[in-house]
């Protein structure tokens, strides 16, 4: 979750950005999915880091951290002009609004489950937001797999359990919402200026929850140091990986490749924060991600028409960073 979440983030920003971001000399001789490896291990390492983090200045706190450091990087690269009319400002506000509760939410849920359990809960609403554009009734049934997995991976007991896949269902709904706000955002204002906008908005919806929380230990120099690293982890490593990577590869590519980050997350929190799961939570983790590749395989694009003559085409939906995102109609990575 860029989002990131995020996530996107995730975790990131509108594919149409131009290459002089990412089109660099040195990253452009990696190859993409190792690029896209990169980007989803350290947005996956900036979360453990996060919830290590979570015992000094809490869930809240953090997401402030995060948001903020990342907007203030993000406006200083791209710049972007304030004078925006009524329904381009109403549309970075939603979208800030949706990165604000994605991130938040993934936080507080990750706080009571496993990292991996979050992140695949997450996940659940890009994936049924895939799903659903699709007319064939044979693509719901990878709702009702993922479904299958979620219940899976909330099968914990207790009211801790209870509580963390709610908050995490919540950070769906968010995730969810992102994918078409990101891509109205991305149509309206190429490049990353959008995204730093409603980045910058959703640090101000974030600030009251995060001050009443983190106090004191926000003005701690270690505390911001710690929290400017994860914003960099979360955002903006892989933000710039998946923009050189989307400049490659083909939307299937990229959303089958995004599909594996709750492995992934999974993984990189055994390895930093020696969290297990259990193997119900292995089951249902495999399900969400055979339901993600399901959907991004089943709702591909079909072939090109020839193109129009009109010189001025509208612009496709893209998708922006997170926590943790992909191209709509595949998953996008929200938190980021």
């Amino acid at each position: 979750m860029s989002v990131d979440m995020s996530t996107s983030t995730a975790t990131k920003a509108s594919a149409t950005a131009p290459a002089t971001i990412t089109g660099r000399k040195g990253i452009g001789v990696v190859p993409a999915p190792l690029l896209m490896l990169i980007g989803m291990v350290t947005t996956q390492l900036g979360a453990a880091f996060a919830k290590q983090l979570f015992g000094t200045v809490g869930p809240a706190a953090m997401t402030v951290m995060r948001l903020g450091f990342a907007a203030v990087v993000l406006l200083l690269w791209w710049r972007p002009s304030l004078r925006l009319d009524r329904r381009t400002a109403g549309a970075v506000a939603a979208l800030g609004v949706a990165i604000a509760g994605m991130n938040i939410c993934f936080y507080l849920a990750m706080a009571r489950m496993p990292v991996g359990v979050a992140l695949t809960v997450g996940m659940a609403g890009p994936l049924a937001v895939a799903a659903l554009s699709s007319r064939r009734a044979r693509d719901r049934l990878w709702i009702v797999l993922a479904a299958c997995g979620i219940a899976l991976l909330g099968w914990q007991g207790g009211a801790a359990g209870l509580t963390g896949l709610l908050i995490a269902l919540a950070c769906a709904v968010f995730w969810g919402s992102y994918v078409p706000l990101s891509a109205r955002v991305g149509a309206v204002l190429p490049g990353g200026g959008g995204l730093a906008l409603a980045m910058a908005f959703g640090t101000l919806c974030s600030l009251p929850a995060g001050l009443a929380e983190g106090g004191e230990a926000l003005a701690r120099p270690e505390v911001l140091a710690f929290g400017f690293a994860v914003a960099m982890l979360s955002s903006l490593v892989p933000y710039t990986c998946e923009m050189e990577t989307l400049r490659r590869v083909s939307a299937l590519v990229f959303g089958v490749l995004l599909s594996l980050e709750p492995a992934i997350g999974a993984l990189v929190a055994l390895l930093v924060l020696h969290e297990t799961l259990s193997l119900a939570q292995a089951l249902g983790l495999a399900a969400v991600v055979v339901a993600s590749i399901g959907v991004i395989r089943s709702t591909r694009p079909s072939r090109q028409r020839p193109p129009r003559t009109n010189p001025s085409p509208a612009p496709s939906p893209t998708p922006a960073p997170s926590p943790t995102p992909a191209p709509s109609p595949t998953l996008t990575q929200g938190t980021e």
